[in-house]
């Protein structure tokens, strides 16, 4: 069951919910005048959604790739990922 709570709520209790957003990873829900205004989470919890999206944006090009054809044997990836790290590139 999400988390919700007012504006005013977030104003007078801002280190409650602070602390429940750090203790319990998960997004309290801020309404103003009865209606959904904000998501409000810990760093640590934006950082990970934040690279979860990354992460499925990254896939979601390789599996883009795949289907136009644009792949390499995995030798030749491994080649050039040596060749980087010796030319100090990566």
């Amino acid at each position: 069951m999400p988390t919700i709570r007012s504006s005013t709520d977030l104003r007078n209790n801002y280190n409650e919910i602070s602390s429940f957003c750090n203790a319990h990873q998960e997004p309290v829900f801020i309404t103003k005048n009865g209606q959904g205004d904000l998501a409000v989470m810990s760093i640590e919890m934006f950082d990970r959604l934040n690279g979860k999206a990354e992460l499925y944006h990254k896939l979601d090009k390789g599996r883009e790739a795949v289907e136009e054809g644009r792949v390499r044997p995995l030798s030749d990836v491994i080649k050039s990922l040596r060749l980087g790290v010796e030319n100090g590139n990566l």
